[in-house]
């Protein structure tokens, strides 16, 4: 028997068996900002989290800066993408990964276009994320 996901479905851990997240497309991150797209495939990184969220993203001649109490490692699947905390900067090809550690501003950026898979967390203590900055190359 097959299951059709439902929107309530979209939480880190069900209980059952197996989890299933249907794909969904990835979309602007805001309508202002339309080079940089994302989808969350497991969660939205909202509250409390005990286990990691993951997402997609894409970055066309853009970039975007935040601070995350918790890690964010991004595995970059095509294009080409900076990774900048602390002063230290890391330039990934397909294949590569980076983590920012928690509690670090990080600043990620595509000189042309970059597509990524991110993983967060966890977050047991649901602290939020800020410093958000969006900027285009």
């Amino acid at each position: 028997m097959t299951t059709t996901p439902t929107p309530l479905m979209r939480t880190p851990m069900t209980g059952e068996v197996i989890d299933l997240w249907s794909a969904e497309p990835m979309t602007p991150m805001k309508e202002e900002w339309p080079r940089l797209r994302c989808r969350f495939i497991n969660s939205k990184p909202v509250g409390r989290w005990a286990d990691f969220i993951l997402s997609e993203w894409e970055l066309e001649a853009c970039g975007w800066e935040d601070f995350h109490p918790h890690t964010e490692t991004n595995v970059l699947l095509e294009g080409e993408l900076h990774v900048e905390s602390e002063g230290k900067t890391v330039i990934l090809k397909p294949g590569d990964a980076a983590r920012v550690n928690p509690g670090q501003l990080g600043r990620y950026w595509a000189p042309v276009y970059a597509r990524m898979v991110t993983i967060y967390g966890p977050n047991p203590e649901g602290l939020e994320s800020d410093s958000f900055r969006y900027f285009e190359l």
